[in-house]
């Protein structure tokens, strides 16, 4: 039995550091590094050194050339995939009109 993919955007592999910043009503909790597995225009699958919790809003920042892009997301789940590695699900909440192209660049440049 084969099941249905839920996803709304294919993924794409990618592996690009990546600065996290978990935030909590608008305040920032911690602050860390990680890099890009893979990555949709709505989600993001990050490895990092560290759980973050399911729920927890966060900013996700990728260096894009010269560019910055910055990404607002939530976590939807994360996995240990080796002892010290996480693997973190995050689903983007909102991706504006003048990032929503940066974004399609950055996926289009991984696709080749």
């Amino acid at each position: 039995m084969t099941s249905a993919e839920k996803r709304r955007h294919i993924r794409i592999d990618s592996l690009n550091l990546s600065h996290i910043t978990v935030t909590e009503e608008g305040q920032v909790v911690y602050q860390g590094m990680g890099r890009t597995l893979n990555v949709s225009e709505s989600g993001i699958l990050l490895e990092t050194k560290y759980h973050i919790p399911t729920g927890d809003e966060l900013i996700v920042s990728i260096g894009l050339e010269d560019d910055l892009l910055e990404l607002n997301g939530k976590t939807v789940f994360g996995k240990e995939t080796e002892p010290g590695m996480v693997e973190t699900g995050i689903e983007f909440l909102e991706v504006d009109e003048i990032d929503l192209p940066r974004l399609r660049t950055f996926i289009q440049a991984f696709e080749s």
